[in-house]
């Protein structure tokens, strides 16, 4: 998740022309009198750790961070980018240039489904400079990746088109998601049915906080969590601090999850949730201890299976 001003694009340059696809309004389960609707997959929160193993890696053997313009951040892109292209994903990376260097993000396009409705899952793949950013934004990049891959898995071939983004020099403002945008048509942004955002959800100390912008998304993922007993809040602490907002300015329906960041965990929130009120919901928030010892696995799993019950839900 960024703090920083934002960062501006000096110059860009498209590596590969993405194929923008698709919108409609978000729907969930099928109506009456038609075929029950796929249940999604249980996404293994080890598949998903691994990921994070790998990244961690990534970012010692490169000055210890994955963050824009250096070597750990296109390590990273390449190591999601290998796995997306082995399951059979069409995917496009998008160049761009912000404070000097050179950015990418990376798109993935599953085939098939109705390319004038797409539902789009994304997160940035980025780190600060301070530290390896398993939490911010790991995490996110990780889950949305095993997501990905359990589509694959399962041969799902939804209604609507899915897509999945992983976003470069967010910590910079955005930038990357923001050029993204940017660059649709009008008409291609309005078939982009939703976008869900994923940027911290494993926490050390987490909270389970739900975007409150698009309704239909909000009821999904709320609807998830009611299904496991667990109590949420809307989202208010990263309120236009991470990609979804590149998204929502342009008038496409926008959600997602959260496990917090440098808010302190009331008492309250500790009775409801576990955990300790009275420290920060991540105490290694934009810092070198953001690392995988720095992740808690419940909430990390219970928000990766979260991220696909969203994707089949709102896809059929």
């Amino acid at each position: 998740m960024k703090l920083s001003v934002p960062g501006r694009v000096t110059a860009t340059a498209v590596v590969a022309t993405v194929s923008l696809l698709a919108g409609g309004s978000i729907a969930g389960a099928a109506p009456a009198g038609q075929p029950a609707v796929a249940a999604a997959p249980d996404i293994p929160v080890a598949n998903v750790k691994a990921h994070l193993t790998q990244l961690q890696s990534i970012a010692t053997a490169n000055g210890g961070n994955r963050a824009h313009g250096r070597a750990g951040y296109k390590a990273s892109l390449d190591y999601v980018k290998a796995k997306l292209d082995a399951a059979g994903f069409t995917t496009t990376i998008q160049q761009f240039t912000s404070s000097g260097r050179t950015g990418y993000n990376l798109i993935a396009d599953w085939p098939g489904g109705d390319t004038n409705q797409v539902v789009m899952s994304g997160s940035h793949l980025d780190s600060v400079t301070a530290g390896a950013g398993i939490n911010d934004n790991g995490s996110g990049s990780a889950a949305v990746l095993e997501t990905a891959l359990a589509v694959s898995r399962a041969g799902y071939q939804p209604t609507k088109h899915l897509r999945f983004a992983w976003w470069g020099a967010e910590e910079l403002g955005m930038v990357g998601s923001r050029f993204y945008v940017n660059s649709l048509s009008t008409a291609n942004r309005s078939r982009i049915s939703g976008y869900l955002n994923f940027d911290m959800i494993g926490s050390p100390n987490p909270g389970y906080f739900v975007y409150d912008d698009d309704p239909a998304i909000e009821k999904t993922f709320k609807a998830y969590y009611a299904g496991l007993g667990v109590a949420t809040e809307i989202e208010t602490e990263g309120d236009g601090r991470s990609d979804h907002a590149p998204f929502k300015n342009a008038g496409v329906p926008v959600g997602g999850l959260f496990s917090g960041a440098d808010y302190v965990k009331t008492a309250a929130q500790a009775a409801k949730w576990g955990g300790t009120s009275g420290l920060a919901f991540d105490r290694c928030y934009h810092s070198s201890c953001d690392t995988t010892a720095n992740i808690n696995d419940t909430a990390l799993d219970r928000n990766s299976d979260a991220v696909a019950y969203a994707v089949w839900e709102l896809s059929q």
